[in-house]
């Protein structure tokens, strides 16, 4: 009888960690004149009530799944689109220091998304550019994948063969993906708030299992 070679179904090398990367829900609506509260100058919005219903559907996905840690950044989004899984689980989550959202300078607190919605020059350089860089104060590209890759190299280096869920923002998915897949630097931006993708990290090599599953949302 001729032996038969099956397709292989995938699984992480050994040692790899298996990184779910959760977009936080949506965020508070911004507002001309009005800064949002600010940590570490670092915009702090607390969720939008839809972001409140992405984040129990997102608890609702993932409840059956095994996870040996959650993380959440040091912003109240992420802590707050964490919780109902976090409630599922019995599990408190952990705050990581390097996984929080580029940090937009003088335009941190609500002020980039007028600026995008009017369609500033300096916006339009950033987008030109796919560099942060331009707006005055801001951290560069190259500073926030550097903060991005270090920290998601320690969650993976203190997780091997462990599945955890991480609670980010846009801006960390996408530099993640970009660096796993050596793509164009903004390729990734856009991942919905709620979105689930996935990220196998073994060692320094990172692999991209999933980008911005939406599922468990459609009925929001």
């Amino acid at each position: 009888m001729t032996k038969e070679y099956r397709q292989p179904v995938y699984a992480p090398p050994e040692g790899a960690a298996d990184l779910f990367l959760i977009r936080h829900g949506e965020s508070a609506p911004a507002r001309s004149g009005v800064s949002f509260p600010m940590k570490d100058s670092s915009g702090d919005p607390p969720l939008h009530p839809q972001g409140e219903r992405q984040a129990s559907a997102v608890g609702e996905r993932l409840k059956g799944e095994i996870f040996a840690a959650l993380y959440v950044t040091k912003l109240m989004r992420t802590h707050q689109t964490a919780a109902p899984l976090a409630q599922h689980l019995n599990m408190t989550p952990i705050e990581n220091p390097d996984l929080h959202e580029v940090n937009l300078g003088d335009w941190d607190g609500g002020l980039y998304r007028i600026k995008a919605a009017e369609g500033d020059p300096i916006y339009q350089r950033v987008r030109d550019t796919q560099d942060w860089s331009p707006i005055p104060g801001a951290e560069t590209r190259d500073a926030f994948f550097g903060r991005v890759r270090r920290g998601l190299l320690g969650v993976a280096a203190a997780h091997a063969n462990q599945r955890v869920a991480v609670f980010v923002h846009g801006g960390v998915i996408g530099a993640a993906l970009a660096m796993a897949t050596g793509s164009e630097p903004f390729a990734f931006l856009g991942a919905a708030n709620g979105s689930i993708s996935r990220l196998v990290i073994h060692g320094e090599r990172m692999i991209v299992r999933g980008f911005n599953e939406t599922q468990h949302l459609d009925h929001l």
